[in-house]
């Protein structure tokens, strides 16, 4: 991971850093031609460059920015070059389009790691001819968000991951400082790029650090209805991410709200680039009409009141609006009002790797977020709730259902859980003689979009698990982890943690099959801590299952089931109170009358949150409270569960 080896790191450690302003509006102020936007073929263009040419045969790329970095390369390097000279001390390269999502509208896909590269390439030159060595000049790789949105099915995840990840290796192998996801709209989408950023890294042996910006509209949520909090809680799950921020869709009066809350929640430095004001239609035009004093103001605000560590402009914002900004704040030392600020020694060289419980606890947001929002592991008033019935192993009407491919009544379904306050929802589609990676795929697809909370993914198969994983945005749970079969595929699906970015359920399982007392549940439980930390997930991020058998059996092995689940749980939250705890609540009394399941499966659940339980995966409609409950009922409940037996005395 990227530590103080990074030269931009280290001049981020030290002081507030100045972005660029808008790229296109100088490009617009260029006084450029139709024959600028036409591609030629000529000596000093790649090989694909000048087949592209020749295929284009002169056609028109009328708004086509990115196609500047072959035809007007000069251009391209003096607008850096005047930002540059106003104080910028990082720009960013003229890719903002560069994917062949963007580049396909103009029949030039194949040019995405052509046009990073060269763009990569005139932007380091600029840098180099205004660096020195007591102020280096830094050229950040930046790609936008394209023109289709993810969650709303536009696109494929091999799609962007894919295209995002040529157009970062031309970028890296360019020399950029740094990459950057810029005016993001869809939490998917993030989560892609950011995925694509580091395989980018892994595949050209060249690690940077990734920052990411998203768009707040003046709605208060991203364009799909995502909150900040969600933005912030899964984009946070990457430690490779160095800086979090906002750019473009609003002014600064509009982003304040949303700078407040990253000042007061983020661990890492933040970067602001607002439009010059909202725009105002004149005459058939949008202008911006924010001065540069105005924009310069703002910034001092930002800096002083929230911490803000990297400034800029984006759509309206020019060379004289960024040379007012650096003139105000640029260079300035750092703050200690933002939680970044005051966490930053917990986090030496920004390698946001969480080693120990006290990085970890240095974590806001510690929890889990859908597409729009965040859910917080320790709630106010219960714990963690998880829905079981969009389950194909625990409801008949979710495998009705889905034999039946009736995905908008599995939907309502799941708004049905919502509605009676599950925080999380467990989701298995698991069918025999389904394709589960598919149903899970189309499943999730409707999910992601129509259900608010966060999803707890539940397969055993690690490929059903990563096809799942990229189609949820927000940070979800993995449901499992254990060594049934051995160390491999719980190795597997840690990896996948890592990579996308989520928490897991682990159970107490070994090679001997399922723990059944509390001294094995135990050993179990720390062997798999060993390998969760080995993998860098945080034990706030892991819920541990102590499983359960029935007690509806009547077997003597099992009478102390329930007793042995309650002192695990109590014993492994006294070992480790920041590993979570969950359990599937209705095993306890499976076989048992409708009636009788609800009794001991309240009762079960209160003596587990007792011990120590944090998360239930249960039906909560059905339980009820010990004072809803006769008390000789709840007694033989409790009987039940502590295997305390009286018999009558002849």
């Amino acid at each position: 991971m990227v530590g103080m080896d990074s030269l931009l790191l280290e001049a981020l450690a030290e002081r507030v850093l100045v972005y660029d302003g808008a790229m296109g509006t100088q490009i617009q102020g260029a006084d450029l031609s139709n024959e600028d936007f036409i591609l030629r073929a000529d000596p000093r263009h790649s090989a694909a460059v000048n087949l592209a040419a020749e295929r284009l045969g002169g056609k028109l790329l009328d708004g086509c920015n990115e196609a500047l970095v072959f035809t007007r390369p000069e251009v391209i390097e003096s607008i850096h070059g005047a930002y540059f000279a106003a104080g910028s001390d990082l720009v960013e390269t003229n890719t903002f389009g560069s994917t062949s999502i963007v580049l396909g509208e103009y029949e030039i896909q194949e040019l995405v790691y052509d046009a990073s590269l060269e763009a990569a390439k005139i932007a380091k030159r600029a840098a180099a001819t205004y660096s020195t060595t007591d102020r280096p000049r830094f050229v950040v790789g930046a790609l936008g968000p394209g023109t289709k949105l993810i969650s709303l099915g536009q696109a494929t995840w091999e799609e962007l991951e894919a295209t995002y990840s040529l157009s970062f290796k031309g970028l890296l192998e360019g020399g950029v400082d740094a990459l950057l996801l810029e005016t993001l709209q869809d939490l998917l989408m993030v989560k892609a790029g950011i995925v694509a950023a580091n395989r980018a890294m892994d595949e050209t042996g060249r690690q940077v650090p990734i920052f990411v910006q998203v768009t707040m509209e003046q709605t208060g949520t991203m364009l799909l209805g995502s909150e900040i909090g969600a933005a912030l809680n899964m984009i946070e799950s990457f430690p490779s991410v160095k800086a979090i921020g906002l750019n473009c869709a609003t002014g600064p009066v509009e982003m304040t709200p949303h700078v407040r809350f990253l000042g007061q929640n983020s661990t890492r430095p933040l970067a602001i680039q607002p439009n010059a004001g909202l725009p105002v239609m004149e005459g058939g035009k949008a202008l911006y009409k924010l001065t540069p004093d105005e924009l310069a103001a703002h910034h001092d605000r930002f800096v002083s009141d929230h911490g803000v560590a990297m400034v800029g402009g984006c759509c309206g914002t020019t060379p004289a609006h960024i040379k007012a900004v650096a003139e105000a704040v640029g260079g300035r030392s750092h703050g200690e009002n933002a939680h970044w600020q005051k966490v930053k020694g917990l986090f030496p060289g920004f390698d946001f790797e969480l080693k120990s419980d006290e990085q970890a606890s240095a974590l806001s947001l510690i929890g889990c977020s859908s597409l729009y929002s965040f859910q917080p592991y320790a709630q106010d008033n219960s714990i963690l709730i998880v829905g079981e019935k969009t389950n194909a192993n625990g409801s008949r009407a979710f495998r009705d259902m889905l034999a039946a491919e009736n995905w908008e009544g599995l939907t309502e379904l799941a708004r049905e859980l919502e509605a009676e306050g599950s925080h999380v929802l467990d989701v298995c589609a698991a069918y025999v003689g389904r394709n589960e990676g598919k149903d899970m795929q189309t499943l999730l697809g409707y999910y992601n979009r129509h259900i608010t909370v966060p999803l707890m993914v539940d397969s055993t198969e690690w490929q059903v698990v990563e096809t799942a994983l990229q189609c949820v945005a927000g940070k979800p749970i993995i449901n499992s982890i254990n060594f049934e079969d051995g160390e491999a595929r719980t190795n597997r699906v840690l990896g996948l943690c890592r990579k996308y970015g989520a928490a897991v359920v682990a159970l107490t399982i070994d090679e001997q099959g399922m723990a059944k007392t509390v001294d094995k549940k135990i050993e179990i439980a720390e062997r798999i801590l060993t390998r969760t930390r080995e993998f860098g997930v945080p034990d706030h991020d892991v819920f541990m299952d102590c499983l359960t058998f029935t007690l509806g059996s009547g077997d003597e092995e099992f009478r102390a089931a329930g007793y042995e689940t309650i002192e695990a749980i109590r014993q492994l939250r006294q070992r480790h109170p920041k590993v979570n705890t969950i359990l599937g609540v209705s095993n306890i009394s499976f076989g048992l009358k409708a009636s009788a399941r609800q009794i001991l499966n309240s009762a079960f659940l209160h003596y587990c949150e007792e011990a120590g339980l944090t998360s239930a995966i249960v039906h909560f409609s059905k339980i009820k409270p010990e004072n809803k409950i006769e008390p000789d009922i709840w007694k033989i409940a409790t009987d039940l569960v502590y295997d305390r037996r009286e018999f009558a005395v002849a």
